[in-house]
């Protein structure tokens, strides 16, 4: 019996250091990885949320800024970081879903990657230059049509969600447009301006102030229902393409391996940032609708995000060898 009473101690001792993390978390700052450059969607997000969820735990909540590939690398670092919940990100549908489509990845995202929570979505518009003569679905669909491979649309970058979104309307309106990649939605918006290129879709908080300018004419919003920021700007669904919804997400990841007690601690920490009025408001300012969701139900849209996007994919022939 003592024996038995000696072992029962020991292993209580070795249980309680594992417990206390998981209840105690966090008790040091967390380091929060954008996998994008500062200014950008995913870095105000990731600002607007981290400060709120600071002041929850009472611990510094670090934004650093891991940019390239389209997402890529910052998502890489987040999956190698050390599984303890001390390093999380928040990071966008393209190096979650889309990139690890198209090619090989430094990581896996079903087993090197811990999804936490839907952070926010945010609808992709379509827009056209100023000189471009077509205010509306129909005249764009049919000036494209009249000039087979004369017409261009703007991405900000291979790989990333405008770019397949064009694909997508291609596809969809079966249109013979030619893509033109930049290195960012800036230098695109640049030339959109400048009209060296026709069209573009991005996220909307990014082409609201031009169109608000008057500088880019609105065609449609890929989104179920229009945007409050943009109120005048039809849905996709609205002038005859249902098909074409598209919307940008961006949602808080760990590394794999983390334990689940952690996992669900960051949940709860990230949802009650999520659901404080003020940090809906600023959301909203940018055109961001906050999600807010369960990491198995994170898991799963992740997994049928990846569906769509793959068949796209395949449909558009932009498949490589991995």
């Amino acid at each position: 019996m003592r024996i038995w009473g000696a072992l029962a101690a020991g292993l209580s001792l070795l249980l309680l250091p594992a417990a206390g993390t998981a209840q105690d978390f966090p008790t040091k700052p967390i380091k929060l990885i954008v996998p994008f450059p500062p200014g950008g969607p995913n870095d105000i997000i990731a600002r607007v949320v981290g400060q709120r969820m600071s002041e929850l735990v009472k611990q510094p909540i670090v934004i650093e800024n891991r940019s390239g590939q389209a997402g890529v690398l910052g998502t890489d670092a987040i999956a190698k970081a050390a599984p303890d919940g001390y390093t999380i990100g928040i990071t966008s549908a393209s190096s979650l879903v889309i990139n690890p489509s198209l090619e090989k990845m430094p990581y896996d995202v079903r087993k090197d990657l811990a999804p936490v929570t839907l952070v926010v979505t945010v609808p992709e518009m379509l827009v056209v230059a100023s000189n471009v003569p077509a205010n509306n679905m129909a005249e764009l669909i049919a000036l494209a049509k009249a000039q087979p491979g004369k017409l261009n649309f703007a991405s900000a970058g291979v790989g990333g969600l405008p770019h397949l979104a064009g694909e997508l309307f291609k596809l969809t309106a079966k249109l013979d447009i030619v893509h033109v990649p930049y290195r960012g939605a800036a230098p695109a918006i640049n030339d959109l301006l400048g009209q060296q290129v026709q069209m573009t879709f991005l996220d909307l908080p990014v082409i609201l102030p031009h169109i608000k300018a008057g500088s880019l004419k609105p065609i449609a919003l890929g989104s179920p229902t229009r945007a409050p920021t943009a109120p005048d700007v039809p849905t996709t669904a609205e002038v005859g393409m249902p098909d074409l919804l598209i919307e940008n997400w961006y949602g808080m990841i760990a590394p794999g391996g983390t334990p689940e007690k952690i996992i669900t601690e960051l949940n709860r920490i990230a949802n009650e940032a999520m659901a404080d009025a003020s940090v809906k408001a600023k959301l909203a300012d940018q055109g961001l609708t906050v999600a807010g969701d369960s990491p198995e139900h994170f898991r799963g849209f992740i997994d049928s995000e990846i569906k769509k996007w793959s068949k796209v994919i395949k449909d558009a022939g932009l498949e490589t060898a991995k």
